[in-house]
């Protein structure tokens, strides 16, 4: 039900923009958020957004990263901006069963496939 797209290689200090296309009617009552997991670390939140639009982010992305989501269209993006080599990861959307921020990972029900994001330095 949710398809990422847009990831792919990029220098640092680059810019890309990631895309998550939602099937069904929960997107828009529910959170969306953006996970990211590199080799050998586990998966970690770099930012989530309520269905009313309230966001948060890992501290490492803030002021960097831009979460946004268009409920109409059933589409989450995720503009990353300033990249550095330590973003690189493969990043996946998920949708969760509940709407109010902060969420744990374990109550995003819904996942993406993943979008490789590498950035050379």
């Amino acid at each position: 039900q949710l398809q990422a797209s847009g990831g792919g290689l990029v220098q640092a200090g680059g810019s890309l923009r990631l895309s998550c296309a939602a099937s069904g009617s929960i997107f828009s009552i529910n959170a969306m958020g953006w996970y990211r997991q590199a080799p050998g670390k586990q998966r970690e939140l770099v930012a989530a957004i309520a269905s009313g639009g309230s966001t948060n982010y890992a501290d490492s992305v803030k002021g960097r990263f831009t979460i946004s989501r268009d409920n109409a269209k059933n589409t989450m993006l995720l503009q990353m901006n300033s990249l550095k080599s330590e973003d690189t990861a493969v990043y996946y959307c998920a949708s969760s069963e509940l709407d109010n921020l902060p969420i744990s990972m374990s109550r995003y029900v819904y996942w993406g496939q993943g979008t490789q994001v590498t950035v050379s330095s």
